[in-house]
C-alpha cells in the first residue's frame, strides 16, 4: 500500500512503466489464448475452441439485445477482445504483487484510473466515429436533440458522464477488491501463530474467489454498456 509508481520522462510526458508492462502482458495472453484455441480448428469443438466459441456466443448474445444483428454483427470482435481483455486484467492483479524498491510492478491493470479512463474514452469515442459513419453528419446531430431539443445540454453531460462513469466503475471496482485482498494477505503475514494464519487465510482464499466473480461480472458490464453506447448511436430503433 505505501508504494510509488515507477515513472519515467520520455519527450516531456510521464510515462508509468507498470501500466506499460501490465497492459502488455495483458495483450499477450489475450493473443495467446486466441491463437491457441484457433490453432487446429475441427468441426466438432473441444477445449480452447469449444471455450472461445462460447465467448463469441456469449459476447453475439449481448449485441443482439441491445441492436439488430444487421447493425451491431461488425461490433462482434470488438465485444470479444474488450470482454476478454478487461477480463484478463482484472485477474493479473489477483496472485500476488511485486514491488521493487517501493515501486510497485504487478499489479491489475485496471487497478489504474489511466487505463480504465483511457478504455473508456475509446469506446465512447468509438460510438461517436460509428454514429457519423452510418447516419451521416445530419443524422448523427439529430440524435442529440432527440425527442426534445431542449434536451441538448444534457445529451451533451450525458456524454461525459458516461465516459466517467463507464471507466470509474471498473476501476473502482479492481482497485479496492486489491487493496482489501493487500489488507488480509497482510494480515497473513504477521506473526499470529498457526491458528491465526487459518484465520487469515480463509477469508483470504474466500476474497480472492469473491475477485474473480466480481473480475468477470465487471468484464461483462463494461462490454454490455459499451454496445448500449454504441446502440444509441447507430441503430435506429434507439
Amino acid at each position: 500500500m505505501g508504494h510509488e509508481a515507477p515513472l519515467v520522462e520520455i519527450f516531456g510526458l510521464w510515462f508509468n512503466l507498470a501500466n506499460v508492462l501490465m497492459i502488455t502482458i495483458a495483450s499477450v495472453i489475450v493473443f495467446l489464448i486466441a491463437f491457441i484455441s484457433t490453432r487446429k480448428l475441427a468441426l466438432k469443438p473441444t477445449g480452447m475452441q469449444n471455450f472461445l466459441e462460447w465467448v463469441f456466443d456469449f459476447v453475439k448474445g449481448i449485441i443482439k439485445s441491445n441492436m439488430d444483428w444487421r447493425s451491431g454483427g461488425h461490433f462482434h470482435i470488438l465485444g470479444v477482445t474488450l470482454i476478454m481483455y478487461i477480463f484478463v486484467s482484472n485477474m493479473l492483479g489477483l496472485p500476488f504483487s511485486i514491488q521493487i524498491n517501493h515501486e510497485l510492478w504487478w499489479k491489475s491493470p485496471t487497478a489504474d484510473p489511466v487505463i480504465t479512463l483511457t478504455l473508456a474514452t475509446m469506446v465512447v469515442g468509438l460510438s461517436h466515429y460509428y454514429g457519423i459513419k452510418q447516419n451521416g453528419i445530419g443524422g448523427y446531430l439529430k440524435g442529440f436533440v432527440k425527442p426534445m431539443w431542449f434536451l441538448l445540454p444534457l445529451k451533451i453531460i450525458e456524454e461525459f458522464a458516461n465516459t466517467l462513469t463507464l471507466g470509474l466503475r471498473l476501476f473502482g471496482n479492481i482497485y479496492a477488491g486489491e487493496i482489501l485482498l493487500g489488507l488480509l494477505a497482510g494480515s497473513m503475514a504477521a506473526p499470529n501463530g498457526f491458528w491465526g494464519w487459518i484465520a487469515a487465510a480463509l477469508p483470504t482464499l474466500a476474497w480472492m474467489g469473491f475477485s474473480v466473480f466480481i473480475g468477470a461480472i465487471q468484464a461483462f458490464i463494461f462490454t454490455m454498456l459499451t454496445m448500449v453506447y454504441l446502440a444509441h448511436k447507430v441503430s435506429t430503433d434507439h
